[in-house]
This record gives structure tokens, sequence and C-alpha cells, in this order.
């Protein structure tokens, strides 16, 4: 069983979009009355069992986005749950991968988990309405450094999407932009260009109607200052007042995701101890080639608990 001492500060981190598989969670749903529970909540709040998505699929329905969402966050806050049940004590720094940040900012208290999962299943509505009309790709280039990318971009008319860890950098843009920087990728010497398997150019210009409509929802939603530091997508920094929160979340949608500087701002606080949450282990790949020496382990199956 994973356990912590009261005065060691620790990194939780929360999976994104695009870690989900059919089965997910419904080991941890078997097992403890406390995921269950988050389950059960996760479909009330939505009006249909997401939970049976998530346990049974098929893989084509729980890869919409709009299903996608609320799931990974379901599923992360009921690996939380487990966790914080064996080990009341939380003393640390909290980050999740863009969408992951609903789920770091349930976990800090500053969201309702209902209120999450509500405003997830919209964020996913909003970027596929806005996919669907201005039709997008994106693009993971490995081996290439930021500046080197940048010019990829400024040629290709491209934007910086994500930057995930040193060598591996996503880029969002139209169709036939994305065609081009793949070609340049390659004359710049890229060591690998895989097009995403997502249904827009999120984390761009192309999502800054996505990020209106969310301002609206957000302001249905009651926001608490978070109990833990939540470190924002946008900025790399924590965020300590409901305003921020609520800012960040909007840009979020069409802004780069700024993850490694989000780990390296967490490991300049002496945190060398992370827990990853959620489905998947992509999280543990970044941080392993960000810092070598940080210890990750992985919440997201009864036997890594119990």
């Amino acid at each position: 069983m994973v356990s912590l001492s009261n005065h060691r500060m620790v990194g939780y981190l929360f999976a994104g979009q695009g870690s989900q598989y059919v089965g997910m969670g419904k080991d941890l749903y078997n097992s403890f009355p406390e995921a269950k529970e988050i389950w059960d909540r996760a479909d009330k709040a939505l009006g249909f069992s997401i939970s049976d998505i998530c346990f049974n699929g098929p893989l084509e329905e729980l890869t919409k986005t709009n299903n996608c969402q609320p799931a990974i966050v379901t599923m992360s806050i009921a690996c939380w749950q487990v966790y914080r049940s064996k080990n009341p004590q939380i003393s640390g720094y909290m980050a999740g991968l863009s969408l992951g940040e609903y789920s770091a900012l349930v976990a800090a208290e500053a969201i309702n988990f209902e209120d999450a999962v509500y405003l997830v299943r919209r964020r996913g509505e909003f970027m596929e309405e806005e996919a669907a009309k201005r039709p997008g790709k994106m693009l993971s280039l490995i081996g290439l450094d930021l500046e080197t990318v940048k010019e990829i971009c400024k040629e290709a008319l491209t934007e910086v999407a994500n930057i995930n860890c040193p060598g591996q950098i996503v880029i969002s843009g139209d169709p036939c932009a994305i065609e081009k920087a793949v070609l340049l990728a390659k004359e710049k010497e890229a060591k690998l260009s895989v097009i995403l398997e997502v249904s827009g150019a999120f984390h761009s210009s192309f999502m800054l109607e996505a990020s209106k409509k969310l301002a609206k929802e957000l302001e249905k939603i009651n926001i608490s200052k978070p109990k833990f530091p939540v470190i924002s997508n946008v900025t790399a920094k924590p965020v300590f007042t409901p305003s921020e929160v609520k800012q960040n979340l909007i840009h979020q949608v069409s802004a780069s995701v700024l993850w490694e500087d989000s780990i390296k701002f967490i490991l300049s606080k002496n945190v060398t101890t992370f827990f990853e949450f959620g489905p998947g282990k992509v999280l543990k790949g970044l941080l392993r080639r960000i810092d070598s020496n940080a210890q990750v382990t992985n919440i997201e199956k009864s036997v890594d608990i119990a």
C-alpha cells in the first residue's frame, strides 16, 4: 500500500485526454466503495451511464471528445478518492495535463466533482463543434527543440499546442499546414512526426469560440480557493484565487499547454516523488524525460493501492 510521510512534499499528477481505454476503472469500481460512489455520481450528474461506456465500450463511443473528457476526469477522481482514503495526509503540488487540470482542481477542492464532470462534458462538445466548423489536425514532433519547432510553425502557419517534455512538442493547424509541417520537420531532421488521433486543432486559435462558450458555462459554476497549489497549464505557475482558476480554464482551451515548465516548477520546490492518477502512464513517461531521477507511482488499479 502506498503511504506518505506528513512532511514530504509530493507532486500529484492527473491524466489528460488520449490515455483512455475500454475497461478502465472497472476493477476499482468493483474493489472500493469510494470508487463506486464516484462512478455513480458521474452517471447521475451526466444523466447517462458514463461508467458503462468506460467499462464496456465500444472504443469509438469512449473516444468521442464529449464522452472521453468526463470519462477521464471520473476515472482520475475515482483513483484519487481511493488513494485519499488510504492516505489522508496530503502535502504538495497538483497538476493535470490539459483536461487533467479539472481533475487536479477537484482534488484541490476548488471545483465540485459534479460541476467538473458537467463542465468537461460541455468543454468536449464545444471543442467538437469548433472542430466540425473549422477542421484541423495535431502533429507530435519528436527530437526537435522549441526554437526549431517555432521556425516550422512560422513557415507552415501552424501553432505550438503542447510543450510536453524535452524533444516532444505538439503543434496544431489546418490539415494542409500540418502536411507542410511534416515535410519541414523532416528537413530539420526530426526523429519522428506523428499525426495524432484527435478530431481537431486543439490548444490553438481554432478553439477561440470554444473558449468563449466555456466562459459562459464557468459563470454558472461555484469555484473555491484551491486547498493545495494547482499548477496552471497556461502559466506553469500555481493558481491561488477563484478568478485565476476561471480565467486559466477559459484560456486553456486555445492556449499552449506548458507541461514541461509546469513539472519544472514542481521540481524546483524540491519535490522528487510523484503520483499519477487516472488511466495509462503517459505522464510518468513525460516526467522521466524531464527529470530521470523523479520517482513516479501510477494509481490506476486496485493492485496499485492495496
